[in-house]
C-alpha cells in the first residue's frame, strides 16, 4: 500500500481560473515529484473597478510518499 501526501497550493492568473489551477500545478511540479491528481478546493478572484483582475485557484495536490533510502 502506498501512502499519499496532500498539499495545498494557490495558483494565480490574469486569464482564467483554469489557468490559475494549471499554474499551481506547474509551480508545484518544480519541487514536488510524481503529482498524481488534484482537487480544486476554491475559486476566488481580485476585483478592481468592477472587473476581475486576478483569478485564484486553491488546489490540493496528491503525490506518493517515497521511502528514504
Amino acid at each position: 500500500m502506498t501512502a499519499v501526501k496532500i498539499i495545498k497550493v494557490l495558483g494565480t492568473s490574469t486569464e482564467s481560473w483554469e489557468e490559475a489551477a494549471r499554474e499551481a500545478v506547474r509551480q508545484a511540479a518544480e519541487s514536488v515529484d510524481d503529482i498524481h491528481g488534484i482537487e480544486v478546493e476554491d475559486w476566488t478572484a481580485t476585483v478592481e473597478d468592477g472587473e476581475i483582475t486576478e483569478y485564484k485557484a486553491t488546489v490540493e495536490l496528491a503525490f506518493p510518499v517515497h521511502e528514504q533510502v
